[in-house]
């Protein structure tokens, strides 16, 4: 396995898993679930948490812990990809915020006992766009070709945990990059 993250990485490489992406946020949290099997994907489950963005952050924090441990419970997936935090200057308070919500799922995974990786936004973008610098349209647009779907996944946060979950498959040597059935 290429992965050895701080925080959390995989360790081998398999031909089949089922990979939960996370797009963690602390108002909106996408989601996402891929069987893998050889060179193919399906998508399981794929949606967004909304979270009162009246609330206090505490209780969003708990919303997203909860709305994560019920997918693991429910899912079972044999490993959690979700993105690594990039920080931008002009962005520095939503990379914290990125960074809570980020903690919660990852403490969720660990008390279920899935494996983490955290993957830069670069790595994923690139993955799927073969641009590190994709936009969100771009993304969408390409989840949507190498997913099979007859329309742009709504809103861009499940198009990115679509492709986070993707991007997991692939650093898995699940999926060659490029090649999807």
């Amino acid at each position: 396995m290429k992965s050895n993250q701080a925080g959390g990485g995989w360790t081998t490489s398999t031909r089949s898993a089922r990979v939960l992406g996370i797009d963690p946020g602390t108002r909106i949290a996408g989601y996402a679930v891929l069987d893998f099997e050889g060179v193919s994907a399906r998508i399981v489950d794929a949606g967004i948490f909304r979270l009162s963005a009246e609330a206090p952050l505490a209780v969003r924090l708990q919303q997203v812990f909860d709305d994560v441990a019920a997918l693991l419970r429910e899912h079972r997936p044999t490993h959690v990809a979700l993105e690594a935090i990039f920080v931008h200057p002009e962005h520095a308070r939503t990379a914290v915020q990125m960074a809570h919500g980020r903690g919660v799922v990852m403490l969720a995974a660990q008390q279920a006992g899935v494996p983490i990786a955290e993957l830069p936004p670069a790595e994923i973008k690139k993955a799927l766009t073969g641009s590190g610098r994709a936009s969100k349209e771009q993304m969408q647009r390409a989840v949507m070709a190498q997913c099979g779907l007859t329309s742009m996944p709504e809103p861009a946060d499940v198009a990115d945990a679509i492709a986070i979950s993707l991007t997991g498959g692939r650093r898995l040597n699940c999926i060659p990059d490029g090649v999807l059935r």
